[in-house]
């Protein structure tokens, strides 16, 4: 089967590879009909994911048709449509009955697939612990709206609730992008008094008023002054970094107030320094980590409730603009954002049909 794999720094390449089989009493094969390439992934490529295995299948956002399914899966059989969770977890260790499915202990727990085990960036991919990692699709909730539910839309609900949002809170969210959107619909929900997001493209500023028009928008430049214009007590009660940039860091504890919550949501390329000379007497709580995407059945429902009623979770999502591109053209992911006026999301990939036809992607972006 065709599969686009992680070679080494700086290079993926198509490979042929054996179509994966049951390995242990607990997965389950997944016949992939829609998945992404998104920025964790160029993360890998970028050399930012040390833990990143070379010769691994990338992809760890997918939705598909459950296939074979281990003796010891029980909530998913053979012809389900299912999301797959980016998070391999047991379901059993310390961490796992706490919530903290990022850290399970399990050799291949966390973030496995694609990264330290083939992923889904393939025709078919192989699921360790499928009854923790697999969702069935409600039949009202198309592939498309089920797409990010494991990874990119569970890391904004994550984020959301770790920080514990109340309906009090001038809550700023710092970046625009996939991973921002998805934030703030998460946060939207919470219903908090204000939502301030920094921003600083002009195309995700346009995204922003036209889809979002009660949120608040402000620049880098003039983050802080409007922050303290705009909140209550000095600064944001919940501040959500997602831009992943020194400056960005520096902005998100600056413009907290004291004793606010600071969810570090983005990935960074570089180690960065706390200034704890500056920081000293704010007494901030940071929060920081892998998403536990624990809560991708939870979204499903509100997605599919929404489907019914034309609210809830998707009445707040609109789909993002797709841009059909062939797989070997991801390694341009920027260019094509920089030439056509749009930021990549991810690229969604539909794997070869039976006559032979090349695998292709789309390139999802928030314009």
């Amino acid at each position: 089967m065709q599969t686009y794999t992680y070679v080494s720094k700086g290079k993926f390449e198509r490979r042929e590879k054996p179509k994966p089989v049951l390995m242990h009493p607990r997965d389950a094969i997944v016949k992939v009909t829609l998945a992404s390439i998104c920025s964790s992934d160029l993360h890998i490529k970028h050399g930012s994911v040390p833990r990143a295995v070379p010769g691994i299948t990338v992809g760890h956002e997918m939705v598909g048709i459950v296939e074979e399914v281990g003796t010891n899966v029980t909530s998913v059989k053979p012809g389900d449509r299912v999301s797959v969770n980016v998070e391999t977890f047991c379901g059993k260790c310390f961490f796992c009955h706490r919530g903290y499915v990022n850290n399970c202990t399990d050799p291949n727990g966390g973030w496995a697939l694609g990264c330290r085990i083939d992923g889904g960036q393939a025709e078919y991919v192989r699921v360790p612990y499928a009854d923790q990692g697999l969702n069935r699709i409600p039949d009202t909730v198309s592939d498309e709206q089920a797409l990010f539910v494991g990874d990119v839309l569970a890391t904004g609900f994550w984020a959301t609730r770790i920080s514990e949002i109340t309906e009090e809170d001038t809550v700023l969210i710092i970046g625009a992008g996939p991973t921002g959107i998805c934030t703030l619909l998460c946060s939207i929900l919470k219903n908090p008094k204000h939502i301030i997001v920094c921003e600083k493209s002009p195309e995700r500023v346009r995204f922003i008023r036209e889809h979002y028009p009660d949120i608040l928008i402000t620049t880098p430049d003039n983050c802080k002054e409007f922050v303290l214009e705009n909140s209550d007590h000095g600064g944001a009660d919940v501040v959500l970094e997602v831009a992943g940039t020194e400056d960005s860091f520096r902005m998100a504890w600056e413009c907290a107030r004291p004793n606010a919550i600071v969810t570090i949501v983005a990935l960074y390329d570089k180690p960065l320094i706390f200034p704890l000379p500056n920081m000293y007497g704010k007494n901030l709580i940071f929060k920081t980590g892998g998403v536990d995407g624990c809560d991708c059945e939870e979204t499903l429902r509100l997605i599919e409730e929404d489907n019914h009623a034309g609210r809830g979770l998707h009445g707040v999502i609109r789909p993002l603009p797709t841009l059909p591109e062939p797989l070997d053209t991801v390694d341009t992911a920027g260019e094509l954002g920089n030439d056509t006026g749009v930021d990549i999301a991810a690229f969604v990939c539909a794997p070869a049909d039976e006559a032979g036809a090349p695998l292709h992607t789309a390139a999802e972006a928030v314009p």
